[in-house]
């Protein structure tokens, strides 16, 4: 570790050439922000919890598995993965009696919780049972038998009923009177936190006898709590209920893990952090490693005459590596500490908007332990040591004479190495280009990334054949801007590796930032394309509160209606090969509520293949999209997870086009509806009639407003995307404004000759703006090219469209890149001819 110490010529390095060292600091510095951000997110994934908010006063409870488990071959094997589901997993109610018998157990309560409407409003039904460990009690008459209902003040308000009264509720078994045996305040369990700032949901209590057939699930509950006897001890109650229990398939959980049953939005919560902070950071952490590396190569490149000069008075090669090394140890760390303030704020606001946007419940934290800015700091430090030891092993091994001469002129070819990797990426974005053209769904979109990646790997290991190459093409176009342009064009192809430092920062943001921008922009054009086309219905009723039970068969009995059929909107999870592993994934579904010549009258699918009169009990019709990516056509089964994971093998009666925009799967109603948790439907279609006896339902619009709503209903995905691109592009482009300061500061010789051999000071800025001009210009063409290589075939077997991109925001990038590259070359100009005028 010795030979690593900051010696003194290291030190005299810094102090002299300020400027190369502010940018190697900068560029490590932004690395470290990205990697300690990412680490963060990626951290808080793996470690989100939830406390028990319902279950709180349950030590035990006893749910079914919230995931649907998949065993598929790997190349290390057979793997088990875990997929959160889009509902909830329910377990036999009489595993409460079996519960109950364990050593221990107080109690053992099933639970029920389900949504209810009274008239227009929404309330929340339980099991009176429940009170038992939720702290609700009776304010006024007594606990509900079979057909009696207790309601909270809330509830009891809006229906303007007390004890004795009969009111009308709807639930998933159809509206039905129930008498009002009792009044209850709500207890804590009853409340979530979420709702306890605005005075708690409306709720209702319903005997526990029928409340699970009232919540649309005979036979089921949501979960056994499980109360301990005095003096027992939650691990020992544990162990008890999981013997009891043994062979059913139920879950027994103690601690935060109870916050999971209650909580479905923790699981996809974990898989959105783990996603952004894992698969986006560890795209995030290669370009950020791939550009301070290089970097901190052109800082040491740039000083190739003084390591020339040091080999020439007696400089050793080893003292000359442990230069580089001692100014690497010097920078980096320092760098990297300072990078992890503005990454841990970057988290911190990151994770915030997930949570205003609801894709993480309030009650998971942001963890910040010392990890991720280790990770970060130790990152930086290794790419600083392998870069400049990589950068000065050329001018430490040859010998002064020749080091002296390289260091005056560039060398025209790049290293044999560097060359055959270069080429060798090239080579597998290429080839990898044509697999991803030729796949569809998600291994076309996972073939693509590599693509984006491996072309970026390519431009920063040929840069300077690159640049030449550039410099040739645009020199061009420069030949009749005068002698100014003729310069600048003479400059970019004798200093080729210059031009390639400052040309790849400007590739990288152009195409990510374009990658991961059009991406959402073409996929949100079809959709919205497929959507406009496939709603055919006069009027579009919806309901915050789901539609009133009945609400087609209401609908068709207005005056001039042709046709409704209501829909209920889900998720199902379809097993899918990509890349040779199976996975499962979320494809949108609908039940419908009428036949399917019903709902063809509403709805233009677009239908390939098959009949969607015969979708029914047991027969879907499903996308053109997922029936490539499934491998399956029409007479075949398709294996399939409802959305309480229960597994299904549908045959597949009919394929359509228009997926993307509507749903992947339509299936009946009835297939569905026993495995959702709201069993109200979420939209109703109607062809011909008037809107206002239709405004009962619901809010009504037409199929262009509503395909404004469904538009909204995408913002999530919009913004993840756009924060993803803002993320990567700048760090991209301050990485290219840091580039272009260091290599205009290291001309300051240059631009002094240039003025003493008759150059005036407005003829050398407009030669340097000349440069920026081809450095920009070369940058956005490769970074265009490289997103349009990435984004065809993707979109192609996403959307099966070519990529989407608007005329305004394509330019509005270019012209970003255009005038940083301006801005970063005229304002150190301008202070170094200032400098040497003084």
């Amino acid at each position: 570790m010795r030979s690593f110490a900051p010696n003194g010529l290291a030190r005299a390095a810094v102090r002299f050439k300020p400027a190369s060292f502010a940018g190697t600091f900068v560029a490590l510095m932004m690395s470290a922000l990205i990697v300690a951000a990412c680490g963060i997110l990626l951290e808080s994934g793996i470690r989100a919890s939830v406390p028990a908010e319902r279950y709180a006063k349950a030590p035990v409870v006893a749910a079914a598995d919230q995931s649907a488990r998949l065993v598929s071959d790997t190349i290390d094997g057979p793997e088990e993965t875990a997929y959160p589901l889009p509902d909830t997993a329910r377990v036999d109610a009489g595993l409460a009696a079996k519960a109950a018998r364990a050593p221990g157990v107080a109690a053992a309560v099933p639970d029920f919780t389900f949504p209810v409407r009274q008239g227009d409003g929404a309330l929340t039904g339980h099991g009176w049972g429940s009170h038992a460990f939720t702290g609700t009690a009776l304010s006024a008459g007594a606990a509900p038998r079979a057909g009696e209902v207790v309601l909270d003040a809330a509830a009891a308000r809006a229906a303007k009923a007390g004890v004795g009264d009969t009111v009308t509720l709807e639930t998933a078994a159809g509206r039905t009177d129930f008498r009002v045996s009792g009044l209850a305040r709500a207890g804590t369990g009853d409340i979530p936190a979420a709702d306890a700032a605005a005075g708690g949901k409306a709720t209702a209590w319903f005997s526990d006898a029928e409340a699970a057939t009232l919540a649309g699930h005979p036979g089921k509950a949501d979960a056994i709590a499980v109360l301990a006897a005095d003096g027992t001890d939650t691990d020992a109650l544990a162990a008890a209920v999981e013997k009891s229990l043994a062979g059913s398939g139920a879950q027994v959980l103690t601690g935060d893990d109870r916050g999971e049953v209650e909580e479905r939005g923790l699981a996809y919560a974990k898989e959105t952090l783990t996603a952004l902070g894992g698969s986006f950071g560890g795209i995030a952490t290669l370009v950020a490693v791939f550009t301070a590396a290089g970097t901190v190569a052109l800082s040491v490149g740039q000083r190739m005459r003084e390591f020339a000069l040091l080999r020439a008075v007696g400089a050793t090669p080893r003292q000359i590596r442990r230069a580089v090394a001692a100014e690497a140890l010097l920078v980096a760390p320092v760098a990297g500490l300072i990078g992890c303030l503005p990454g841990i704020a970057l988290a911190s606001w990151w994770f915030g908007q997930l949570k205003d946007r609801g894709a993480v419940p309030e009650a998971v934290e942001l963890h910040v332990s010392w990890i991720p800015p280790l990770i970060a700091v130790g990152t930086g430090l290794l790419t600083a040591l392998g870069a400049g030891w990589m950068a000065g092993r050329r001018p430490a091994k040859i010998k002064p004479g020749q080091a002296l001469a390289e260091a005056s002129v560039e060398r025209l070819r790049p290293g044999i190495v560097r060359t055959v990797l270069g080429v060798g990426a090239l080579v597998g974005g290429t080839v990898l280009a044509g697999v991803a053209a030729s796949a569809a769904g998600a291994d076309a979109a996972n073939a693509s990334l590599g693509v984006v990646m491996l072309f970026m790997l390519a431009v920063g290991l040929l840069g300077p054949l690159v640049a030449r190459l550039c410099a040739a093409l645009f020199g061009l176009l420069l030949r009749g801007g005068g002698a100014s342009a003729s310069l600048a064009a003479a400059n970019s192809r004798t200093n080729a590796r210059r031009l390639a430092s400052a040309i790849t920062p400007i590739v990288l943001a152009m195409a990510f930032a374009s990658t991961l921008v059009f991406m959402h922009t073409s996929e949100s054009h079809v959709a919205s394309q497929q959507l406009r086309d496939g709603i055919t219905a006069d009027h579009v009723v919806t309901n915050p509160a789901g539609l009133p039970s009945g609400a087609a068969d209401r609908a068709a009995r207005v005056p001039g209606v042709d046709a409704a059929v209501s829909l209920l909107d889900t998720q199902v999870l379809v097993p899918v090969d990509s890349g040779g592993e199976t996975s499962l994934q979320g494809w949108a579904a609908q039940g419908i509520s009428g036949s399917g010549a019903q709902l063809a009258e509403v709805q233009d699918l677009d239908v390939r293949g098959g009949s969607l009169d015969r979708v029914g009990e047991g027969r879907i019709a499903i996308d053109k999209t997922l029936a490539t990516a499934a491998k399956v056509k029409v007479g075949d089964e398709l294996p399939l997870r409802l959305p309480d994971g229960v597994e299904a093998r549908p045959e597949v009666v009919a394929v359509y086009g228009r997926g993307l925009g509507l749903a992947a799967v339509t299936m009946d109603r009835a297939s569905l509806a026993g495995h959702v948790t709201s069993g109200f439907d979420s939209t109703l279609l109607v062809r011909g009639g008037d809107a206002k006896p239709l405004a009962a339902l619901g809010d009504v619009t037409d199929a262009s407003g509503y395909a404004v709503e469904r538009n909204v209903d995408r913002e999530l995905g919009a913004w993840a995307n756009y924060v993803m691109a803002a993320v990567l592009g700048g760090f991209a482009a301050v990485a290219a404004v840091n580039t272009l300061v260091m290599t205009v500061l290291d001309r300051r010789r240059e631009l002094a000759t240039l003025r003493l051999v008759g150059s005036t000071r407005r003829q050398v800025l407009r030669m340097l703006r000349w440069e920026s001009l081809l450095v920009s210009a070369a940058g956005v063409a490769l970074g265009t090219a490289i997103a349009l290589i990435t984004l065809t075939p993707m979109m192609r077997g996403l959307t099966g469209e070519l990529p989407h991109v608007p005329p305004l925001l394509y330019a509005a990038f270019a012209a970003t890149a255009v005038a940083l590259g301006l801005v970063a070359v005229t304002l150190p100009a301008r202070a170094a001819l200032r400098d040497r005028e003084t």
